[in-house]
């Protein structure tokens, strides 16, 4: 069996106060490193009054004395309604079309055992110049123009104005990781340490852009997993959970002390001063300063990211994942899942998932058939021009609809516009995640289970029409991870020519 590396894991907590000059640990009760080898949340009135008791003492302790975790500090600017996040829909303005919507495109592949029939390969030729063509087609759609506009202004370009900008609008190791404590059991003495799924996802020596197996690399949930002291001691970690979609992973670790909990702060925002912390081979403490920005994700990645954007002239010191992203004031804002392109998972989509986990040992999403760009986070000229000629001034953008899914059979396509859910606008895509988990919480308060069918209601603007509409979609509570399936079919003989495409 493969075995697993170390995953580094435990954050010394930086002082109170620190400035950007002066990040500094206080005295550390507990520290680890991991490595693999191988292989809203409700609730009761009275409990909440007592979290808010506590918040003070740093750690949250549930009706077992002897269980702490980890504090989650809210985002005051939502809390106080001050943030233009999700509001309700004015449904007397919307504008129903009746019209079918357009048909999807999918590109065409000659199987293996045609490749050398000529009537295949003209058929082929034919049906791929008509992909391209329409695909070219839809990639000139207004909502797309932001991937090709070769102008984009200061605010887009230059991480300096990004404050401004959130205003205006086998037998080898597998990985090596970071990790933070978020629960401890005094009585037991255990405590659970969080971390990138990365750790123990395989490594494929078949791909050839060896970055691409951080998403499409399998998970061994059985592998072993050392734990890194600071004081030298290793022990060995135990899967507790995996969050395939967020990546994330719990495992369970005997302490002979109590190790400390970070304090966690749910407000991040774009342009937002921070810190990346991590461990070299050595255990030593590194420090990266930069600042929190949204970016459009590759196809690759998950559209709830933030990315973390180093100072200019700092090196690139970081090469594993799991550490922390901190505030000025040692908080922690994010945890990093992917060292190559520096995104993390911000602290409020944390919040929720462990809130889940607590009360349904479970960390469920709906899995909607689709990944997005959100509307606010585009070059404001982008955003400007959608304004002034659609209307459209908040929303998501389309960027993938899953082959077969139930959103493509209810005609979204690439290029539209989600403007709401459930009678909810959403402006941006961490939003969007958030009201996921609370629409799963209603359903397994209403003691519905995992992997089941919900109906929620999207408002579309058709891109290519230019009409909305509002549909059903029916989703899947799943807590596995979302994959989207690119759509393509086969040639198998001059009949196999591709449908024509509306203008």
């Amino acid at each position: 069996m493969p075995r697993a590396v170390r995953i580094r894991g435990d954050e010394p907590e930086t002082e109170r106060r620190a400035k950007r000059r002066n990040v500094a640990g206080e005295e550390e009760e507990e520290g680890t490193a991991l490595r693999s080898t191988s292989p809203r949340s409700p609730g009761d009135r009275v409990d909440r009054r007592r979290r808010r008791r506590r918040r003070r003492k740093g750690a949250v302790r549930t009706s077992h004395p002897e269980m702490l975790f980890a504090v989650f500090e809210p985002d005051k600017d939502q809390s106080e309604g001050k943030q233009d996040r999700v509001y309700d829909v004015d449904e007397s303005v919307t504008e129903e079309s009746s019209d079918p919507p357009s048909p999807p495109i999918y590109e065409p592949y000659i199987p293996d055992e045609l490749v050398d029939d000529p009537d295949i390969l003209a058929a082929f030729d034919y049906a791929k110049a008509n992909y391209e063509a329409e695909k070219s087609r839809r990639a000139n759609l207004f909502t797309m123009d932001h991937y090709g506009y070769e102008a984009p202004s200061c605010l887009f370009d230059d991480h300096r104005f990004l404050p401004i900008r959130e205003r205006a609008t086998g037998s080898q190791p597998l990985n090596k990781c970071c990790g933070l404590w978020f629960q401890r059991n005094d009585r037991s003495k255990t405590a659970h340490v969080l971390t990138s799924a990365h750790l123990i996802r395989e490594k494929n020596p078949s791909v050839k852009n060896h970055w691409k197996s951080q998403w499409i690399g399998k998970y061994h949930r059985g592998a072993e997993v050392n734990v890194h002291f600071l004081d030298k001691r290793v022990v060995p970690g135990q899967l507790v959970y995996l969050q395939e979609h967020y990546e994330l992973a719990l495992y369970e670790v005997k302490v002979n002390k109590p190790v400390h909990l970070p304090t966690f702060n749910d407000c991040v925002r774009s342009g937002k001063d921070v810190f990346r912390l991590g461990r070299d081979e050595n255990l030593d403490l590194k420090i990266t300063h930069g600042m929190a920005a949204y970016e459009v994700p590759s196809w690759y990645e998950r559209c709830h990211y933030m990315y973390f954007c180093r100072d200019a002239s700092s090196r690139k010191l970081l090469a594993d994942d799991g550490g922390p992203i901190i505030d000025l004031e040692g908080k922690v804002v994010g945890l990093v899942n992917n060292h190559i392109n520096e995104t993390f998972i911000p602290s409020s989509i944390l919040h929720k998932c462990f809130d889940f986990w607590r009360r349904f040992d479970c960390m469920p999403r709906l899995h909607l058939g689709m990944t997005f760009t959100s509307i606010k986070h585009l070059d404001p000229i982008s955003i400007e021009r959608m304004t002034r000629d659609h209307n459209i001034e908040s929303g998501l953008i389309v960027e993938q609809v899953s082959k077969g899914s139930h959103a493509e059979k209810i005609g979204i396509r690439e290029g539209d516009v989600i403007e709401s859910f459930n009678g909810k606008y959403i402006s941006t895509t961490i939003e969007l995640e958030q009201m996921l988990i609370d629409i799963c919480w209603e359903h397994f308060d209403q003691g519905k289970d995992l992997y089941a069918e919900k109906d929620v209601s999207v408002k579309i603007f058709d891109a290519i029409k230019h009409r909305r509409r509002t549909r059903n979609l029916t989703v899947i509570v799943s807590d596995l991870g979302e994959d989207i399936v690119k759509g393509t079919y086969p040639i198998m003989g001059k009949e196999a020519m591709p449908v024509s495409y509306d203008s």
